[in-house]
């Protein structure tokens, strides 16, 4: 069966639960404070549950967030595949939600901001597998230039996943022009991908997001409890998602990205494994904390729940 190969970033989150945030300057008691693995793990979380084989493809430190990140990953049957090399520890994300279920993030990067050519070789990539690139990985000068050298240099029959996150905004910085050229798989949500492409709409963000990557290139646009896009050779639908009642949005996409490419593994159509992922991220917005990506069976009794079959 086909892996996963994560090239992004395994930190620790604090997550904490207020009611709003402070203005600045201000200060607000949380409800509940806790550390939990977060960043790149919830993918690999999400795909591990829905059973897809994964390897972490990047650094991890040396310290008590890297013992945490470790654990976390033990703990799931994720492979790690860098040996730890480093003196720095694992980075930290203080991650705050609101009752809204609205969530703000303030990010410190550790070990998992370097990768070199050496740990990106250290994994066999074989026809099939699935290598996900993050846009984070962009911005980190102590990995950014190797990664993206790696995933251009990899044979046709390997599928590139890119996730642009919140903080690529563009197509035109260097690294993200050339990595264009190599993306089998785009995923995020609308917000992303109408700023990436300065578009008005999700129809004109993905017509855009078409110019860009290579012609057989599939899209998919997260649309919050309106279920999700895709597109692929032109040939665009929308996925409907499930009435649920959110409390916390903190890792949903990340569940909808890691289990719609666990579909696509198991070789599932594109609307089908986007069902299941819409069916992932409702499940995941009605549970606390980061990593909350349904098992599977737990994704197939919503499903059957919802549509009886």
């Amino acid at each position: 069966m086909p892996k996963m190969l994560h090239t992004g970033q395994v930190i620790i989150d604090l997550v904490m639960a207020v009611n709003k945030l402070p203005h600045s300057g201000g200060d607000v008691l949380a409800q509940s404070a806790r550390f939990e693995a977060g960043g790149g793990f919830n993918v690999m979380a999400a795909a591990r549950r829905n059973g897809l084989p994964v390897v972490y493809l990047g650094r991890h430190g040396n310290g008590r967030f890297g013992d945490l990140a470790r654990e976390a990953m033990n703990a799931e049957g994720i492979r790690i595949g860098v040996d730890q090399s480093t003196e720095r520890d694992t980075g930290l994300c203080v991650a705050l939600t609101e009752a809204s279920a609205e969530r703000t993030f303030i990010s410190y990067i550790g070990a998992e901001g370097e990768l070199t050519a050496e740990d990106l070789a250290s994994v066999p990539v074989e026809a099939g597998d699935f290598v996900y690139v993050s846009g984070y990985s962009l911005l980190h000068g102590g990995k950014a230039q190797a990664l993206v050298d790696w995933v251009l240099e990899l044979p046709d029959g390997i599928n590139v996943v890119f996730d642009p996150g919140p903080l690529v905004d563009s197509p035109d910085a260097p690294l993200m022009k050339a990595l264009l050229s190599r993306i089998d798989l785009w995923t995020s949500n609308s917000v992303e991908a109408l700023r990436f492409t300065g578009a008005s709409d999700i129809a004109e963000a993905l017509n855009h997001l078409a110019d860009h990557l290579p012609a057989h290139a599939l899209m998919v646009v997260r649309d919050g409890p309106q279920g999700c896009w895709i597109s692929q050779h032109g040939d665009r639908q929308q996925v409907p998602g499930f009435k649920v009642t959110a409390v916390d949005s903190n890792g949903a996409g990340d569940a909808h990205a890691g289990v719609f490419v666990a579909g696509l593994a198991q070789g599932l159509p594109a609307v089908e494994a986007a069902r299941r992922a819409n069916a992932a991220a409702a499940l995941a917005v009605t549970r606390w904390g980061p990593a909350t990506s349904p098992e599977a069976a737990e994704v197939d009794a919503l499903i059957r729940e919802t549509f009886g079959a």
